[in-house]
């Protein structure tokens, strides 16, 4: 899996990148949790994220936010890691300029930056969030979710309660066009521990119900 140092914003930033199949690959740029409780791109749930969409084709990368690894910086409360993401999309994109759209995954604190950056690059028309921290940060930026996604939780998450992220989830719902499924992985906690093949299986079938061509374009290509 080729090892890759790119330039960020504020200093080098250290990633793994596969590069997709055929001309015009999608891209997906997957986010580890909290630098300071050792979140690292080497994160099992990241590390199945970057696996299943370099599986389906994908151009995929996934990095080490500042001051993690040998990515250059200091944790930044979150400012500067969203734009590590942004700058980790834009590096992929001009790795693949013809690339039409973005997917983004993130954990726990990843989840967080991934909806932020979400919320500023319109070409990211989906999502997969696992451990999203709805009771830890403001998610009012949300106003409109302008794509649709998945969100995984541990049923005994004892960092974010599944009732914070429940009222999120119930929220977003109410926008017209677009569609958040909601999977509770029964007695998982934060981290999934023991729930790794169960996160897999559903945010792979996620995926595949995506990715299939929709009826109204397969009527236009024949």
């Amino acid at each position: 899996m080729p090892e890759v140092i790119y330039n960020g914003s504020d200093g080098r930033l250290e990633g793994r990148y596969v590069h997709g199949q055929g001309p015009t690959p999608p891209l997906a740029l997957i986010l580890h949790p909290h630098p300071q409780y050792g979140g690292t791109m080497n994160n099992r749930i990241v590390h199945a994220m970057f696996q299943m969409f370099v599986r389906r084709g994908f151009s995929t990368l996934r990095f080490n936010f500042r001051g993690v690894g040998r990515s250059q910086g200091a944790f930044d409360h979150g400012q500067g890691e969203l734009r590590d993401a942004a700058a980790s999309l834009d590096w992929m994109q001009q790795h693949n300029p013809n690339s039409p759209i973005a997917w983004v995954g993130g954990f726990s604190f990843g989840a967080w930056i991934a909806m932020q950056l979400l919320m500023r690059r319109p070409e990211i028309q989906g999502f997969i969030c696992a451990g999203l921290p709805a009771n830890m940060y403001d998610f009012s930026f949300l106003a409109p979710c302008p794509s649709s996604g998945l969100i995984v939780h541990g049923e005994h998450d004892a960092v974010t309660p599944t009732d914070s992220v429940v009222r999120l989830v119930n929220k977003l719902s109410q926008q017209r066009g677009i569609t958040i499924d909601f999977h509770t992985v029964e007695g998982g906690d934060h981290f999934l521990a023991d729930d790794l093949d169960e996160f897999e299986g559903v945010a792979e079938t996620y995926l595949d119900r995506r990715l299939q061509p929709q009826p109204e374009a397969l009527s236009l290509a024949r």
